[in-house]
This record gives structure tokens, sequence and C-alpha cells, in this order.
């Protein structure tokens, strides 16, 4: 490489990381840092988790994980402000993978008995073949599963979280489902971000 050329890059790599470091603050006081994570063997759920996260971002100061949950570590659950779970419906139930990622809370990260989890915010949302799949029971266990960590559990895009139909009349997941979702998102973020300006007071 010439070196007029290789010193424009070096100057414009180096412009860029100077643009990049307050992005990078994540002990800025209004960040709150959303884990957003799922089970999809279809893709469906990940159609719809990548919603969620998207309307997470939306809301000023927020830091968004989107991870399956095979992939979540204890670091990841322990330094995030807010967790939303999502699970495809198997039996009217939320899948095995989900939840041996809740058990993992305590056999694998040892949240108990401390109670680590406790005062984030919590939310979930599903994805199911049928209209009355199960998709609400599958949110319920999520949402149950949190309250037994002592987290705090909000909905968005519908009574319980947001969740989106995927076969008959409806295949695939439709524009008002992913608005929900991104609703959904937006809402946990916005929620976090109120409750950890509460606690610094």
């Amino acid at each position: 490489m010439a070196a007029p050329v290789r010193w424009f890059v070096m100057l414009c790599a180096w412009g860029l990381a100077l643009t990049a470091v307050p992005c990078l603050a994540a002990d800025a006081p209004d960040s709150v840092a959303v884990l957003v994570t799922y089970h999809s063997l279809s893709g469906s759920t990940e159609k719809m988790a990548r919603a969620v996260a998207e309307g997470a971002k939306t809301v000023p100061g927020a830091r968004i994980a989107l991870k399956r949950v095979g992939e979540v570590t204890g670091p990841d659950l322990f330094s995030s402000d807010a967790v939303i779970v999502g699970s495809p419906v198997y039996w009217s139930n939320m899948s095995g993978e989900v939840k041996t990622f809740f058990d993992n809370w305590q056999f694998k990260f040892g949240v108990f008995p401390e109670f680590k989890m406790r005062n984030k915010v919590g939310a979930a949302f599903a994805t199911g073949g049928q209209v009355s799949g199960g998709k609400e029971v599958t949110m319920l266990t999520i949402l149950a599963a949190m309250l037994g960590n002592q987290m705090i559990v909000v909905s968005g895009g519908g009574a319980f979280g947001a969740s989106a139909t995927t076969e008959g009349d409806s295949p695939g997941i439709d524009d008002k489902e992913l608005a929900e979702a991104r609703d959904l998102g937006r809402r946990v973020a916005e929620v976090a971000a109120i409750i950890k300006r509460g606690a610094r007071k």
C-alpha cells in the first residue's frame, strides 16, 4: 500500500474510533442493558426476537444483546437490566431448550440464594402454529419462572407479551405481529430505564 493511502486509511480509522467512544460507555447513567434471548427451530421465533430487539433499540440509552438461549452466559444475565425471553410453543408450553435455560439459572449460573435476578425487568414472547395452540400459556410459564426469581414482569404487544401465529390462515409472521414485538421491546426498555433511574435516587 502506498504511503499516502496508508496514512489516509489510518487517519480514517482513528477518526472513527474517536466518534465511537461515547457509544461504548456501558456505565453511562441513562443506559439500560436489555438481553433478548430465544429458541428457534424454524426461524419464526428468531424473527420475532429481532423485532423485539429493534423495538428496544428505539429507547435512548438502551444497549441490546440478542442471543439464543444456549449462548447466554452468567455475566450476560447479571449485567442486564432487563431480560426478554421468547419460545416456540411445544405442546402448549415453552420448548425444552427454554426450560433448560431457566433451569441453568440455578444449576449453571447460581442465581440463588442471593436472588441475583431480583428487580430486573422480565418479559416474554411466543410463536405457535395455531390461534389457540398455547401461546398465552407458554408466555405465562416464562413469566412464572421470572416471578420465582423476584423479577418485575411487564407485558407489551398483548396482554401477556407479544405473540405470532405461524400456520393455517396466518402463515409466517405478519407486519402486525412484528409491530407488537417491537412494542414489547420498547416498553421493556422504557420500564427498565424508569426503574434504574428510581434506584439511583
